[in-house]
């Protein structure tokens, strides 16, 4: 169970087994339920320079292995597999089998002895133990970010799947995230967590200088910090904290070529106030696909503003005549979906309507939403290879792991319903 916030007062209480209650939220806040049934590992590594990595096939022997030791077919003290005999097996390559021993490694379920192989260790109470490690979940406004939910969720799966204990306080609708975020680092200060997954704050005024001093006050006590989603500088700059996400400049470009393929031409690019670093990203990607066929964008194409607001829409339908809007979530575009429909504007016949994240409600719109699905499963498990890797290897240079988003094809964009995934190995 992770831990939860009762009330005002934070309440933690902390055990091993994944919070089934907690997981029953992913269908109901985060993505449709079958976003996490095909899970995309395609990720980009980079330390300062971004270099490209083949969709990763180590975690099957990982998981293969972690069975068999939790079955009892590997008992404490006995030899798994060599790095050599994995590969034939499994027919990959002598480095990528090693990698999944060594996952298994740094997770406590092996040990490696010089010049005798790997073992499954003994973690017995009379054999050798050592403390399981413990993480924080630093997500203030969780509740108003769909998307982050059910990436915490499987965080929290992927970390007691290897023994950590996860501290998350309940989501709480609070309006003081600044005060919330100071609230949660006290208390993991106070917890002496090895390391924090953090998603930095969106709508607070001055949320670079926030989101700067919050990260830098757990660095100072020796704490691990690992950013989800966005960094803590807004773009372009970059911070030297490791950072999980989506590539969202690649999601933005293939989002837009698909329309451009479909035929819109006149697009426009909407997001609310205060929109987070990656909308930034996002609309970079957009404008490049739109360059790369030769159409102009003027001053005014990217957008701030209330998607529920019917006079703003109005106004900007009537100026651009947009036949595509690229809303820079979810969110922003099932209200749009909702104002288009009041104002008796049909989508996608008038306009088409796309999206990012691919959250639950996606296809429960009046029309099915055209969206980029974020790889939660993915994610979670970049994290904390992460910090893992932070924790195990303080002087590292800074990692930039970005994990390619899906093109879901709906109603909304006017083209006929087609997944088109990355392939999985």
């Amino acid at each position: 169970m992770v831990a939860h916030r009762s009330g005002s007062t934070a309440a933690l209480t902390t055990s091993l087994p994944v919070d089934m209650g907690c997981l029953d939220q992913t269908h109901a806040h985060g993505q449709s339920r079958d976003a996490t049934d095909h899970p995309q590992d395609n990720v980009q590594i980079t330390c300062y320079n971004i270099t490209m990595v083949r969709p990763i096939r180590y975690r099957s022997i990982v998981d293969a292995l972690r069975t068999r030791i939790q079955n009892g077919d590997f008992a404490p003290g006995d030899r798994v597999p060599s790095e050599n005999e994995l590969a034939v097996r499994h027919s990959v390559s002598r480095p990528t089998a090693g990698r999944a021993l060594q996952e298994l490694v740094r997770a406590g379920l092996l040990e490696r002895r010089v010049g005798a192989g790997t073992y499954v260790r003994d973690r017995s109470p009379s054999g050798p133990t050592t403390v399981p490690r413990s993480y924080g979940l630093l997500v203030p406004g969780l509740v108003g970010t769909e998307i982050l939910g059910p990436i915490c969720t499987e965080v929290t799966r992927v970390c007691q799947d290897v023994g950590a204990v996860v501290l998350w306080p309940e989501p709480t609708d609070v309006i003081d995230a600044v005060g919330e975020a100071d609230r949660l680092t006290r208390l993991y200060l106070e917890r002496g967590v090895d390391g924090v997954f953090f998603a930095p704050l969106e709508a607070a005024a001055d949320r670079q200088t926030e989101n700067v001093r919050i990260a830098a006050t757990m660095r100072s006590k020796g704490i691990a910090v690992v950013l989800l989603d966005r960094d803590v500088l807004e773009f372009p700059d970059r911070s030297d904290y490791d950072l999980v996400g989506i590539d969202n400049f690649q999601a933005g470009l293939r989002l837009t070529q698909h329309l451009i393929d479909v035929g819109r031409q006149r697009t426009c690019f909407l997001a609310k106030p205060h929109a987070p670093s990656t909308t930034d990203l996002r609309a970079a990607g957009a404008r490049e696909a739109l360059r790369r066929a030769g159409i102009t964008v003027g001053s005014q194409w990217q957008l701030s503003g209330a998607p529920n607001d019917e006079g703003f829409v109005r106004r900007f339908l009537d100026r651009d005549r947009p036949d595509a809007v690229i809303c820079s979530n979810d969110l922003t575009a099932a209200l749009l979906i909702q104002t288009l429909l009041r104002m008796e504007v049909s989508v996608p016949r008038d306009v088409a309507i796309v999206g990012f994240d691919d959250v639950a409600y996606s296809t429960l719109l009046s029309v099915e939403l055209t969206t980029m699905r974020q790889p939660i499963r993915g994610i979670a498990r970049a994290a904390l290879r992460a910090m893992t890797d932070r924790l195990e290897g303080s002087q590292m240079e800074p990692q930039q792991i970005l994990l390619s988003a899906d093109l879901i094809v709906r109603q909304s964009c006017g083209a006929p319903r087609t997944n088109l995934p990355h392939a999985e190995s």
